[in-house]
Parts: C-alpha cells; sequence; structure tokens
C-alpha cells in the first residue's frame, strides 16, 4: 500500500478514486461546485452534508493526485497541497501563480483541471478532495487523526 502524503490513512492507487458504482455518502457528495476560473479565486464545493470547502487553485496544483506529483511529493516529504519549498542556495525566480486554462468533470465521481503549466494528469474525486478540505475544521481533525497513526 502507498501513503499519500497529508492524507489520514494509507491508500492503495485505486481507494482515493471514488468509483462511478460506489454510492457516495453526504460527506463525498457534493451538492453544488463552483470552480471560479474567470476570477482565478479557486474552487467552492458545498458538500451533502452542508460542510463547505474553499480550495485556491495553487493549493489544488500542489495537492495534484496524478503518480508523477505524488511520487516529488513523497521524494521531497511534503504534504498534500503543501508547495514545493525552492533548493537550498537556489535564487528565485517568477513562477506564474497556479491557474488552470479549463477544468472538466469526470462522470459524477471527480474533475480534471489542464493547468497553465501544461500539467492535466491529476483527476480529483470527490473523496479525496472532501479528505484535503483546508478550512481550519478539517485540518484539525487531520492533525488529530496523523496523531493517532
Amino acid at each position: 500500500m502507498r501513503r499519500i502524503p497529508g492524507v489520514m490513512r494509507p491508500l492503495c492507487d485505486t481507494e482515493i478514486m471514488q468509483s462511478p458504482l460506489q454510492a457516495p455518502t453526504a460527506a463525498s457528495d457534493p451538492k453544488s461546485v463552483k470552480v471560479n476560473l474567470t476570477t482565478g479565486t479557486g474552487v467552492d464545493i458545498v458538500w451533502g452534508d452542508g460542510h463547505v470547502s474553499r480550495y485556491s487553485f495553487a493549493f489544488l496544483r500542489d495537492a495534484c493526485p496524478c503518480a508523477m506529483c505524488n511520487d516529488e511529493r513523497e521524494k521531497s516529504k511534503r504534504k498534500t497541497g503543501e508547495p514545493a519549498k525552492p533548493a537550498p542556495g537556489a535564487l528565485p525566480m517568477f513562477k506564474p501563480a497556479a491557474k488552470p486554462v479549463s477544468a472538466e468533470g469526470m462522470g459524477k465521481y471527480a474533475i480534471r483541471f489542464k493547468w497553465n503549466d501544461g500539467h492535466d494528469l491529476g483527476i480529483y474525486s470527490w473523496k479525496l478532495l472532501r479528505e484535503i478540505c483546508p478550512c481550519e475544521e478539517c485540518l484539525s481533525l487531520q492533525d488529530s487523526a496523523q496523531g493517532e497513526l
């Protein structure tokens, strides 16, 4: 089993994807999803249980669930959504803010972005997005769950 940094429990490659055949729970089934492409402010999701999640595009790009990004995060020991740290002694370079140029639904279980850096491999399942919710309430639950492992 692989472990995704910043996610509460060990997952296998397919476990993070909610199967279209699997009944979603109120916590992992969005009631509404707003992708703010024009304003560049991020994604707002109201979940079936009433919880509201707001994700910046920078957080989502740094949380890309594709195998390549997971591998890079594991090697650098970063949590999901945590930005990469520059190499010691490296000169700071201009890097445009992460912003998707498009977003598309993947069936009823996920969303995929094409990013302004050309990357488009990550499929963000609703289940994963709920697990990595960056709100204060969810962060404290994630921290307490990390302490139990």
